[in-house]
């Protein structure tokens, strides 16, 4: 099996300001400013017109004009909110999180600046003060499914398994066509090995929406798991057919195509998945099996022994480290990462182990 991913949605409701949600985070597009005098009139007139090249995608445009109205009103929150999400849609990581910090500086109760300065926290992998926001806004968003599924989604990175699921029930119960929510619970479920769970709630996301993408690739790997590479492929082509750059879509893809006996096309696709994010455990883990499937064992070696650096949980992760170190002329070595694979529950490693490892 390979890497899951979880859904960045574009449907939210949050906050008392007047909000449009833009991929999870909030846009304010209306503000009665305080005052009467022209500096004021004319940083609202500013930020207006950054709202409207926000809502066309003119990122860099919208940033120009939310820094006019700054300058005009220096304390001007919802000016430094919007500039943040301009910045982030614009990859720009860090200009965002200091806009949004600066955002609830000028005004402490700003509830949506910190829900997006969560989810900005979140993807740039500092879960624990993405909690910290979201918990600093959890009384007044309590009742919001779009809160309850991104507390959720950082439980999930802070491995609070429980937690995380308590959330995105309540975010169910909150509205049960929460297509982000049943797609990352089901996400959750897999990766607990609960396949039947995982299957109902991603059926249900892809009956309300057949064309989420996170969905169509978590569904590949459900049917990856029961054998069905040819039909998995489908799913996560179609998964591709919506954001081709997914570097998780990508690794999958791969993976398939090697269990298809693929490997020639498989290569261009891992490689290009760990430029895209070299980070990613479960790639490096595909590429070791392109290359023990072209008896290269000291390359696949290497490989399996980057992915248990990044993260020694990846499923068969051992099985596949051992018959590389198998492979090689070492059957010491093998033994003993069969061996950690059995202690771990890899099924294969143990079966490996009991196979070549007697007296080992």
């Amino acid at each position: 099996m390979t890497s899951f991913y979880c859904f960045r949605s574009n449907k939210a409701k949050i906050g008392n300001r007047k909000c449009q949600p833009v991929i999870g985070l909030c846009i304010i597009l209306s503000l009665a400013l305080a005052g009467c005098h022209k500096t004021t009139d004319e940083a609202a007139q500013f930020f207006l017109r950054g709202n409207v090249q926000l809502q066309k995608r003119e990122y860099r445009e919208a940033i120009r004009f939310y820094s006019e109205a700054l300058e005009k009103k220096p304390d001007f929150a919802d000016a430094y909110n919007n500039r943040g999400l301009a910045r982030f849609r614009n990859d720009d990581r860090e200009g965002a999180l200091a806009d949004y910090t600066r955002a609830i500086e000028a005004d402490p109760d700003f509830g949506a600046a910190y829900l997006n300065r969560a989810e900005v926290l979140l993807e740039t992998g500092d879960a624990a003060g993405s909690l910290a926001d979201l918990q600093r806004i959890g009384n007044e968003y309590n009742d919001s499914t779009f809160y309850q599924t991104r507390l959720a989604d950082t439980y999930v990175r802070l491995n609070n398994l429980s937690q995380a699921q308590a959330a995105y029930d309540r975010a169910l119960q909150l509205q049960p066509d929460n297509v982000e929510a049943l797609t990352n619970r089901g996400a959750l479920f897999f990766s607990q090995k609960q396949y039947a769970a995982a299957r109902q709630d991603l059926a249900k996301a892809l009956q309300l929406n057949p064309r989420q993408d996170a969905a169509l690739n978590n569904q590949s790997l459900l049917l990856a798991q029961e054998g069905k590479y040819a039909e998995a492929l489908s799913f996560v082509e179609r998964a591709l057919a919506a954001k081709p750059n997914q570097p998780y879509y990508l690794n999958n893809k791969a993976y398939l195509l090697l269990m298809l006996n693929r490997p020639a096309e498989a290569l261009p696709l891992v490689n290009e998945s760990l430029r895209l994010d070299g980070s990613n455990a479960w790639a490096h883990r595909t590429r070791g099996i392109y290359y023990l499937k072209q008896k290269q064992a000291g390359l696949a070696l290497n490989e399996f022994q980057q992915a248990e650096k990044l993260d020694a949980s990846v499923e068969a992760l051992y099985y596949y480290l051992g018959t590389a170190e198998w492979e090689g002329g070492d059957k010491t070595k093998a033994c003993e990462a069969w061996h950690r694979g059995e202690l771990a529950g890899d099924t294969q490693a143990s079966q490996q182990r009991k196979l070549h490892c007697h007296g080992r």
